[in-house]
């Protein structure tokens, strides 16, 4: 196959006039002389036995058997050259500063760190707990993943996952003081991870906005809040990232069968000048594959959801988590 192979120097000499539209511009890229670059050219039409470019006028011309030649003879030499950039940069070694959201940090990111150590045992991770997005310009941070609006200025950044908020509850606390219908959520306690907007979202999307309500505790975040859930300290918003591992293990169960989107997302964002490093690369990659696979293999909860908008009529209970009752006192059946 070699033999049947135009010479290199001859190629890349083409290449370089074709992109350039210019023997001058492509011999200056090559760091030779003009005449250099159009004997090369000369030769490998002398080796092709066709004409490559027309000759005349300001700006150079392929011809239709240029035009033939040029997309392989580029794509040959950008494959050479991400070849040679992967044999040649840094290894994916050291520390990696992370700081994440709290509840996805403590109920996605550090059950899963053994995978990603398990992939690369040279990284040592350094995690921190916040929502800052001044973190992501900070210095002792090299990948903040945030909960937010988005479009953070002078920075890399990109979505990691829309997320869907539902009620979740212990299943100590189900046994005790069953939901057969929203309405029953003014005998609970409402948990809240932030200011009280999310729960407003929810309960107007179930038409139960003006339900009286009982007592209601707030916390800094949605970890706080769903630790609470678990512990059976009331029922708090869980979203379909962060709680699906607890749902999952039947520590949490849903007790209805609506959803609705979160105004807000879980976002990827690093400084500009670090988004090249390895490390990070490698680590941000990691993440959007691992979410991507993990999505593609487990099936979502049955929760039906309520479009942006949009005011559906108040949910119904989850029917696997009806409660049943007897004689001597109440019992709950819940299957999560």
């Amino acid at each position: 196959m070699s033999n049947r192979l135009p010479p290199l120097n001859p190629l890349r000499a083409f290449e370089a006039a074709a992109r350039r539209g210019s023997i001058s511009a492509a011999a200056r890229e090559l760091n030779v002389t003009h005449g250099a670059v159009s004997h090369q050219i000369k030769t490998l039409e002398e080796t092709l036995k066709a004409a490559l470019f027309e000759r005349g006028g300001k700006r150079l011309k392929l011809t239709p058997q240029g035009a033939l030649l040029l997309p392989a003879v580029s794509s040959a030499f950008d494959g050479i050259a991400a070849a040679t950039a992967l044999m040649n940069r840094p290894s994916t070694s050291g520390r990696l500063r992370i700081s994440c959201v709290p509840a996805l940090l403590s109920f996605w990111l550090i059950p899963r760190m053994n995978a990603f150590s398990e992939q690369y045992p040279e990284i040592s991770l350094k995690l921190s707990s916040s929502n800052d997005v001044d973190l992501i310009h900070s210095p002792d941070i090299d990948v903040a993943i945030l909960y937010g609006p988005g479009g953070w200025r002078d920075c890399w950044t990109r979505q990691w996952s829309t997320l869907q908020l539902f009620p979740v509850v212990s299943p100590s606390l189900l046994n005790s003081r069953p939901l057969r219908s929203i309405r029953d959520l003014r005998d609970h306690v409402l948990l809240h991870g932030d200011d009280g907007r999310e729960w407003n979202t929810w309960l107007a999307a179930a038409d139960q906005l003006d339900m009286p309500r009982g007592r209601e505790h707030f916390m800094s975040d949605a970890r706080l809040s769903i630790e609470a859930a678990r512990h059976g300290q009331g029922v708090a918003l869980g979203d379909s990232i962060t709680a699906s591992s607890l749902i999952a293990a039947g520590e949490l169960i849903i007790p209805f069968d609506l959803s609705v989107p979160a105004s807000d997302a879980f976002y990827v964002a690093t400084r500009n000048e670090m988004r090249a490093a390895p490390i990070v690369r490698v680590f941000i990659d990691w993440l959007f594959a691992t979410l991507e696979n993990e999505r593609s293999s487990q099936p979502s909860p049955a929760i039906r959801q309520a479009g942006r908008g949009r005011t559906p009529r108040a949910a119904k209970v989850a029917p696997a988590l009806e409660t049943t009752h007897s004689d001597t006192g109440e019992t709950a059946d819940q299957t999560p």
